[in-house]
């Protein structure tokens, strides 16, 4: 992308995000990765009258080829994140989520923004007013419930004990104090109690397995019991989860993590085909998606905070909230909920 076309996108991010003058934004990298999205936060920052600094981690020691979440090149540099807490928005271009330096920067009341996905992706789903406004109806609803119900035709049916956890609205930029969110994203999420999440979950070919960043071929039947992951059969997509759950040596990695559903009408369930490269966004957001997680739900306030994390957004799925449907089939019936062009 034209370097100064991602600066004027930059500054339009900023300018959602509530970015003024006498603000300060801190930008934090890593080794050479995105530098070109450092200098157009950057750039975008002091147009907008904010002082700004870059914060550039070294590669050295990055392990690579495993996405372990919440391992941070900040866990052994309580300085840096003393020196981010002082932010009143932190640029975050290496991904923090789910590590205790991000709470710590979060609980300073430092807004966070985490930019990480290619370019051209963060252009086509560029976030909307209107969209925040469908995704905080759904937040409601999903945080006065107390039991959520999932179906398919594919043989799921489980039930998650709601209400111990908050709820996670991510709309895309963040403009309140201590609020982290992810460009782009257009989800909302919750957990389930630690031991309350009884029954099946049944992928379907099609279905999507992040951090693999591909899709299901072959059914997989995950057998759950209070909230622990106690079976995983199928073929070889199947194995192929259990080898990678078992390869961090964590138990915990069994347990059920968050839950919750998609709202971006203009992402596109074939998007991992379209945008190599990211960690999957746009497939965490595509209208009337089921997210099913595991591993961590440290991001909710939990305890686990295994750095096993798989999320596997579904389609075709049925969600109740105390036995109101909020989608059927794969589609949000929530009228309130839906684009204009789809009510």
């Amino acid at each position: 992308m034209d370097q100064s076309i991602l600066n004027q996108m930059c500054r339009a991010q900023l300018e959602l995000s509530g970015v003024h003058e006498g603000e300060t934004v801190a930008v934090l990298s890593r080794g050479h990765e995105r530098l070109d999205y450092a200098d157009a936060f950057l750039n975008a920052a002091q147009e907008l009258g904010a002082k700004t600094y870059h914060l550039r981690m070294p590669m050295a020691g990055y392990r690579s080829g495993q996405w372990a979440v919440g391992v941070t090149p900040l866990a052994d540099n309580p300085e840096a994140v003393e020196v981010l807490k002082r932010a009143d928005m932190l640029v975050d271009l290496i991904f923090l989520l789910f590590s205790k330096e991000q709470m710590a920067i979060q609980a300073a009341g430092t807004r966070v923004l985490t930019a990480i996905e290619p370019a051209p992706l963060l252009a086509r789903l560029f976030p909307t007013k209107e969209l925040r406004e469908r995704v905080e109806i759904g937040a409601e609803l999903l945080s006065k419930a107390r039991v959520m119900r999932i179906t398919s035709r594919q043989g799921t049916d489980i039930t998650y004990k709601i209400g111990k956890y908050p709820t996670i609205s991510e709309y895309g930029y963040t403009d309140q104090p201590g609020r982290w969110d992810h460009w782009p994203a257009a989800f909302v999420f919750t957990g389930g109690a630690d031991d309350g999440v009884d029954g099946q979950i049944v992928l379907a070919p099609g279905d999507v397995l992040l951090p693999f960043n591909s899709y299901v071929t072959n059914p997989v039947t995950y057998t759950i019991e209070k909230g622990v992951i106690q079976d995983i059969r199928g073929g070889l997509d199947a194995q192929l989860i259990k080898s990678y759950m078992d390869s961090f040596g964590d138990p915990r990695g069994y347990g059920v993590s968050h839950i919750g559903w998609g709202l971006d009408e203009r992402a596109q369930w074939h998007g991992l085909t379209s945008f190599p490269g990211g960690i999957g966004m746009e497939l965490r957001s595509f209208f009337g998606n089921v997210l099913f997680s595991s591993g961590p739900n440290s991001e909710l306030g939990g305890p686990n905070d295994t750095p096993c994390h798989l999320d596997i957004p579904m389609r075709g799925c049925s969600l109740f909230l105390d036995d109101e449907p909020i989608l059927i089939d794969g589609d949000v019936v929530v009228k309130e909920m839906r684009p204009a062009s789809r009510r």
